[in-house]
């Protein structure tokens, strides 16, 4: 006679095996505090600039998400450690997260909320130019702006040397159904060896720009514009990356009629990760 199937392990078990790892999980936590209360001595992380290190978040992102399996929403793994993440962050050097909601309040506040979480403070902002002058005068905060559209250039502000920059591009795991799915730029002061330069970020400013121009130049890099009166053209904020070099879109810029008058280096950003709906990173 065959063998009865084990009997499945009753609700009271399931439970207190749950009850084991979330103390586990708690502990952990508590442990990786006690390590960063030693990193802070041996940083001494209140010296000027953030202590938010974009090369090290983007690659601990990345590896989240070629780890993980099973039933539990990415969405949400990703939610629980950019909280991690940040709030241990906060804990090395205090800052305050300054948003332009200029372009809509409620996805820039869930933008913020999901990739800092709620130990950060939250600072609204009428304009992206308000919010990197604050963070501009400050000695570690962040702000946030629009990575897809501006009233303003507010990026020609970072062009000068002791500027604050562009450093991050949120969120950095990409998909179509992200819960904040606004892309944003992140714009702060970071040690240089905690930039990512996978994409640089330039401000350029061209006279003569158009619609013909903008065609041309769009299967070529994401571009940012705004009328700028100054030079009777356009202030544009370009993405470089891989054999995209500058001199390309500079190039395409005066083979379409337009002309550059300046071009500065303004930050930069990890390379855009992204997940497609059956799980696969590209």
């Amino acid at each position: 006679m065959s063998k009865a199937p084990p009997a499945p392990p009753s609700l009271d078990v399931l439970r207190k095996e749950i009850d084991t790892i979330d103390g586990e999980v708690h502990r952990l936590l508590m442990a990786r505090g006690d390590i960063i209360d030693r990193l802070i001595q041996v940083k001494q992380t209140q010296e000027v600039g953030s202590a938010f290190r974009p090369a090290r978040e983007a690659d601990m992102m990345r590896r989240l998400v070629q780890r993980h399996r099973g039933i539990l929403p990415l969405d949400t793994v990703e939610s629980i450690w950019r909280v991690i993440i940040s709030t241990f962050t906060f804990v090395q050097a205090p800052f305050s997260v300054h948003a332009d909601t200029s372009l809509g309040e409620p996805a820039m506040r869930d933008s913020a909320r999901f990739h800092f979480g709620f130990t950060v403070p939250y600072l609204a902002h009428f304009s992206a130019t308000a919010a990197v002058e604050a963070v501009a005068r400050s000695k570690g905060d962040l702000a946030l702006v629009s990575a897809v559209d501006s009233r303003t250039p507010w990026w020609i502000a970072l062009e000068a040397d002791g500027a604050p920059k562009i450093i991050a591009r949120l969120p950095f795991i990409e998909r179509a159904d992200h819960p904040a799915a606004l892309p944003v730029f992140v714009v702060s002061r970071v040690a240089d060896s905690a930039m990512v330069t996978e994409v640089e970020m330039w401000s350029v400013r061209v006279s003569g720009w158009n619609a013909q121009v903008a065609r041309a130049l769009s299967p070529l890099a994401e571009i940012v514009a705004v009328p700028d009166t100054a030079f009777d053209g356009a202030a544009l904020l370009v993405p470089v990356a891989g054999a995209e070099s500058l001199k390309t879109i500079k190039s395409a810029l005066i083979e379409a009629g337009a002309s550059v008058r300046s071009s500065a280096l303004v930050g930069s950003h990890a390379r855009r990760y992204t997940v497609t709906p059956n799980g696969a990173a590209t």
